[in-house]
């Protein structure tokens, strides 16, 4: 059993999203700790995250990840954001050699129940679902011409315009948000649109 959430849940490393993929059938997206503050890119794509569905913030209990938090309030809207707190719970995570700078667990460390109840807590809406959803994969992307090829790029950057996305996304970052916004099938079903699209006007030139 997983839970469901329309939200984008943002972490700060990848570990934490490993440990969260266990129990959520949604979107998780890493800040990669300070380097958020930087990424351009990732500061576009929380923004559009954040109008379009909400997020659901889930950093350390440390003063690193409350720094985080603020910054994403500030680039994001306190409006769009719902934050979720863990407690603070004090040891070492097993892949570290010794503790963190407080001592506090990170959200990788914490216990399932425990992040399940502070994501209920939150209120953010989720709902048991049996299965996770099919997800849009990179290979998606290369069937549908979006990478590997030729064009892509200007597929792309249709495909980002379309759907009043960022226009520099990354393959890995369009991966990300397109799960976000939608099924695979519905993407299947827009790109033969498109296509559908550029013929009249391709047999008229």
């Amino acid at each position: 059993m997983m839970i469901h959430t329309d939200r984008a849940i943002v972490v700060e490393g990848k570990y934490d999203k490993i440990k969260l993929s266990g129990i959520i059938d949604g979107v998780i997206i890493c800040t990669d700790g300070f380097r958020i503050y930087k990424d351009k890119e990732m500061q576009s794509l929380l923004r559009t995250l954040a109008k379009r569905q909400g997020l659901a913030v889930l950093t350390d209990s440390d003063v690193a990840g409350f720094r985080i938090r603020s910054f994403l309030r500030n680039i994001c809207g306190k409006q769009n954001i719902v934050d979720v707190y863990i407690p603070d719970l004090y040891g070492k995570e097993k892949r570290k050699a010794h503790p963190s700078k407080e001592g506090k667990l990170g959200v990788e460390g914490v216990p399932e129940e425990i992040l399940l109840r502070a994501l209920t807590e939150a209120g953010i809406g989720v709902d048991t679902v049996e299965q996770p959803s099919d997800p849009i994969t990179k290979m998606d992307l290369f069937e549908l011409g979006l990478s590997g090829r030729e064009d892509s790029a200007q597929r792309r950057k249709q495909l980002s315009a379309r759907l009043k996305l960022p226009e520099h996304l990354t393959t890995n970052a369009l991966v990300t948000v397109l799960g976000a916004l939608m099924s695979r099938e519905e993407l299947y079903d827009l790109m033969d649109d498109s296509r559908q699209e550029e013929q009249p006007s391709q047999a008229g030139i």
